[in-house]
């Protein structure tokens, strides 16, 4: 009890920190050295300010996605499960400092009291840049394209089983022009467990990936938000390849999952493409992720399995229309096949989704309807109804 009382103690103090942070920041950006920038501090696009000598410059803003689950198993006793939560509650500053080749990111997470991303982006020649710190990686484009922005209520289960997701390390980027073509690359090296693990590292993380744009660059970054909100008046494609070998990996899934009693080498492929023209967008990933050297199965000295590695593939696909009035709609479909050695069932999920973009990404109501068929077990159908709000 004593242990669950100071738990709850040390996660109100990190609430308490956070929002103090925030309102000094706040008061900052109305003190006599800073300009605060009224006319650009609309809705959505933060609170920005910065220095009469443009030498520093800050935005804050924060977002919170309130949500309803509602979850039915037709099973014999026909259960339904019903949850109503704040999916996720930020606070994110970002800027430059002495230079607008030296930008910064910070967003903290109130709803599970943990940091984020905490990176300095460094642009040192060119198109080079220099990213050092917490921050995600350069993985599937599903990950990487913000919770914020998404098609559907949240991400799919390819990303929740393989994703790469965030780590602590440095990363090298750089992006040009070839034929009317823009390609981007991007390579990382990092701890390998992760943003919530403070125990022993084992090993690093290593990941490589490399954009290609043939009809050139989609407006205003599309490439990275879920609908045609530009609506493309001429067709957009982006083609991109992650490559990621996490040496001697403790958790079940790279940098997400159970710690695990033994470690091994994790090999993940990523394969993903984002098409949008006049309303219509299409997004489609595939990943495939294995051990490098031996089995992803985990045995005790009996030989039974204990514990096991995620391994094996998905592959998810889904499109969406975005009418004149800001209604969408949407469908998706997602299969996951896990190695047999790691004794998890296949999954296969099919979703339609409905969304009112009122401003954007930034205030929106999206809904979605989804049916789970897992191997062995009755059928799961999951409705889902959330509120975004950002500014």
């Amino acid at each position: 009890m004593k242990a669950l009382l100071l738990a709850s103690s040390n996660k109100g103090l990190s609430h308490l920190m956070v929002i103090i942070l925030c309102l000094f920041s706040i008061n900052i950006a109305f003190s006599k050295d800073l300009e605060k920038d009224t006319k650009s501090s609309i809705f959505g696009q933060g609170i920005k300010f910065g220095s009469n000598d443009s030498s520093f410059y800050m935005k804050f803003s924060s977002r919170l996605q309130s949500r309803f689950d509602g979850t039915f198993i037709d099973n014999e006793s026909s259960s339904f499960d019903k949850k109503y939560r704040f999916r996720r509650a930020r606070f994110k500053f970002d800027g430059f400092a002495f230079t607008p080749k030296l930008v910064y990111k910070i967003e903290y997470d109130l709803v599970n009291s943990q940091m984020l991303d905490a990176v300095l982006k460094w642009n040192f020649t060119g198109n080079f840049d220099l990213w050092v710190g917490q921050t995600k990686l350069p993985g599937n484009r599903e990950r990487v394209i913000s919770s914020q922005k998404l098609q559907f209520v949240d991400r799919s289960l390819l990303n929740s089983k393989f994703t790469i997701d965030r780590d602590e390390g440095v990363q090298l980027r750089h992006h040009f022009n070839a034929g009317g073509w823009l390609i981007r690359e991007a390579f990382s090296i990092s701890k390998g467990e992760g943003r919530i693990y403070k125990g022993e590292n084992f090993g690093n993380d290593y990941t490589a990936r490399v954009e290609l744009l043939p009809f050139g660059e989609f407006s205003g970054k599309g490439d990275y938000f879920a609908a045609d909100l530009k609506r493309e008046p001429e067709p957009k494609l982006a083609l991109g390849f992650s490559y990621d070998y996490n040496n001697n990996a403790i958790k079940s899934r790279g940098q997400l999952g159970n710690v695990l009693s033994e470690t091994r080498d994790l090999e993940a492929i990523f394969v993903d493409m984002m098409y949008k023209h006049n309303g219509l967008s299409v997004m489609a990933e595939y990943a495939n992720k294995k051990i490098a050297n031996g089995s992803p199965a985990i045995f005790n000295t009996d030989g039974n399995l204990v514990e096991s590695f995620y391994t094996g593939s998905a592959v998810n696909a889904q499109l969406g229309y975005l009418f004149n009035n800001n209604w969408e709609v949407s469908g998706r479909y997602t299969s996951v096949s896990p190695e047999k050695a790691t004794l998890n069932n296949n999954l296969t999920q099919y979703t339609i989704g409905l969304s009112k973009y009122i401003i954007g990404h930034n205030l929106k109501v999206q809904t979605d309807f989804s049916i789970l068929r897992e191997d062995s077990k009755y059928d799961e159908k999951i409705f889902r109804l959330q509120l975004e709000l950002a500014f």
